[in-house]
């Protein structure tokens, strides 16, 4: 087993592998941008090590820093987190030539499953179904339009080399096709430095639906049920949930088949994630592989009870999976919700700054996966999550009610967050029932406002303001017709 492990990210993932590490008597180091000195997972880890300054391009990207960081402090291993390198194969590939393992899949599994046409052709190779459409080998956007024509609108454009929404354009009628295909190899250019993209039928009532995979290195691959990741903003999940409203234990069956005959055609190892497209007719289809650790695993982790980063660095070090697939039992529901610094009136724009005092909820089948603390900065170079909640309960109803008690009690004083907007989601009737497609957000929550009875961060910061009385100074009030930043009345306010 390693004796100390690199972490080669930020924030709150490298908070919660360094807990594992800790339970696995594991040294961490941290690596570090100049903004990120007084990070969270600095203060926690056992080594630190600064990478450069605040862009990612010249800290967290920097492979030749981060290599040279584990020898310098004796690493065995590199955690790559999720984001920034985590799905680079030429960082794979780079700590596999020094000497050092990466807590991952190879470096070609994660070359092929990162290129969505070539993973697409492994996919039907392997007689898993794929979305009808058309790969990325042709970029002329005549075939393209034959294509769509073909298979009927609405289609959707992707970018072949990426993913997390960039790159794609949902096209509604063959009069906008070229358009949106300019704009969507546009975009995947200067994203992923590949502007091919590709062709899929676009279903407007449909899930997000995937299945958290383990694989080692002696043959064994098994599925760790499902995670529901419909409930998505720009693209990006904000509410996870698991088990999904939507699968019967045939469907669940069948998807789990689905998702370890990918795995195994892909050559996979280490934990990774299949992600499906589940239509209203039951019918499943492959979107993606992601070769990493997800943001919203912790909900897999609390009904299996199997702590995934653990499972993440046994197989690196060579040990073979304990676990055979039926002993794979979910306990329970669980949800997820993400707590980012942004604005949720304000198109979900990043809301950088100081956090002057952060209260986290507690109590029974509550856990929060948190990066920050009262007094911390964030900055605004990165991702702008803060934390992950999650809570379990035996019931999905009984987890919706502990999930909201749980929001309610969150406090963070300095940055906006959509702890307002979250608590509004969970409350409607719509994700009660369980109608959770990816659409639901443009359906139900377009032009969201808090509710009257929601106070709100905003809330918070007037009464403050109105208890500390007139504690706004003046030569900080905007001119007239700006609304003031809430923060600004906070300077007398004592938690």
């Amino acid at each position: 087993m390693f004796e100390k492990i690199l972490i080669a990210n930020r924030g709150e993932i490298s908070v919660r592998i360094m807990s594992t590490c800790r339970e696995m008597g594991i040294k961490t180091v941290a690596v570090h941008s100049e903004a990120d000195k007084e990070a969270l997972h600095v203060l926690e880890a056992n080594q630190t090590v600064c990478l450069g300054p605040a862009e990612p391009s010249e800290s967290y990207l920097q492979m030749d820093r981060i290599i040279s960081a584990a020898k310098q402090t004796g690493a065995q291993a590199i955690h790559p987190g999720y984001g920034f390198l985590s799905e680079n194969p030429v960082f794979a590939q780079r700590c596999a030539q020094e000497g050092i393992i990466f807590i991952g899949p190879p470096a070609g599994v994660i070359r092929n499953l990162g290129n969505k046409t070539v993973a697409r052709q492994i996919m039907i190779k392997s007689d898993v179904p794929v979305i009808p459409g058309m790969m990325a080998a042709e970029q002329n956007h005549d075939i393209l339009i034959k294509e769509a024509d073909r298979i009927g609108y609405p289609v959707i454009i992707k970018a072949a080399a990426g993913g997390g929404g960039k790159g794609m354009r949902i096209v509604w009628s063959p009069e906008d096709f070229r358009e949106a295909a300019v704009s969507a190899a546009s975009e995947a250019r200067s994203a992923f430095g590949n502007g091919d993209i590709y062709l899929e039928k676009y279903f407007e009532k449909s899930r997000h639906v995937e299945f958290q995979i383990l694989a080692d290195t002696h043959g064994n691959i098994i599925h760790l049920l499902e995670r529901e990741c419909s409930i998505q903003r720009r693209h990006q999940k904000i509410i996870e949930e698991t088990p999904s409203p939507a699968l019967t234990p045939t469907l669940r069956e069948a998807m789990g088949k689905s998702a370890v005959a990918a795995a195994k055609a892909a050559g996979y190892i280490n934990a990774g994630t299949v992600e499906f497209l589940l239509d209203e007719t039951g019918k499943f289809y492959f979107l993606e592989v992601n070769t990493r650790l997800q943001v919203e695993h912790p909900i897999t982790e609390m009904i299996t009870g199997i702590d995934l980063v653990r499972q993440q660095i046994e197989i690196a070090a060579g040990s073979p999976l304990t676990l055979s697939q039926g002993d794979i039992v979910g306990r329970g529901h669980a949800i997820e919700c993400r707590i980012y610094a942004e604005d949720p009136l304000n198109s979900f724009m990043p809301s950088p700054g100081k956090i002057h005092f952060v209260k986290e909820p507690r109590g029974g089948g509550i856990r929060n996966d948190c990066g920050i603390y009262s007094g911390y900065t964030v900055p605004m170079e990165y991702d702008p999550i803060l934390s992950k909640l999650i809570t379990h309960a035996e019931k999905r109803d009984d987890c919706i009610e502990r999930m909201i008690k749980a929001l309610k009690s969150y406090i963070i004083l300095g940055v906006l967050t959509p702890i307002p907007l979250l608590v509004d989601i969970l409350s409607s009737e719509s994700f009660r029932r369980g109608e959770t497609f990816t659409d639901f957000m443009a359906v139900h929550f377009n032009g969201w406002k808090p509710a009257p009875g929601n106070i709100g961060l905003a809330g918070l910061a007037y009464m403050a303001d109105q208890i500390s009385k007139h504690s706004i100074k003046k030569s900080l009030i905007p001119a007239e017709g700006l609304s003031p930043s809430p923060w600004l009345t906070l300077a007398n306010f004592r938690p």
